[in-house]
C-alpha cells in the first residue's frame, strides 16, 4: 500500500455523551483522527467474495496505522459526506503498519418516500 493509493480523506469519529450542570445529557461527534484512506466499494471481486461472512460490509477502507490510536467498533468513518458504521477492523498481516476496516454505510431514513 503507497500513498498513491490512499488519495481519499476520512475522519474517524465516536459519539461522546456528555452530562451539564443540570443533569442533561447531550451527544456530540468528536474527531478522534483525520487521515488519508484507501477506499473500495463492495463488488464481485475474488477479494469480496473471501469476506462473505461480512455481508453487511459496503466498502472496505485500508490506512496506515494510527500512534496511540486504537479503533474499534465503537467508532464511525466519515469519508466524503457520507458515514459508515465499523463493523470490523484489522491489523494487515500483524506489522502494525496498516490496518483495514470493513464498513456498513449508515443511510438515512428521514427523508426517503
Amino acid at each position: 500500500m503507497s500513498f498513491g493509493k490512499m488519495n481519499g480523506f476520512a475522519d474517524i469519529k465516536v459519539v461522546t455523551k456528555t452530562k451539564d450542570s443540570e443533569g442533561f445529557a447531550t451527544t456530540s461527534e468528536t474527531v478522534i483522527a483525520s487521515i488519508r484512506v484507501y477506499r473500495e466499494g463492495r463488488h464481485g471481486s475474488e477479494r469480496w467474495a473471501n469476506l462473505a461472512t461480512f455481508s453487511e460490509a459496503t466498502d472496505l477502507f485500508r490506512f496506515r496505522a494510527i500512534p496511540g490510536v486504537e479503533v474499534t467498533t465503537e467508532h464511525f468513518i466519515v469519508c466524503d459526506g457520507e458515514r459508515f458504521d465499523i463493523t470490523s477492523v484489522e491489523n494487515v498481516k500483524g506489522r502494525g503498519m496498516y490496518t483495514e476496516v470493513l464498513a456498513k454505510k449508515v443511510v438515512s431514513s428521514i427523508g426517503k418516500s
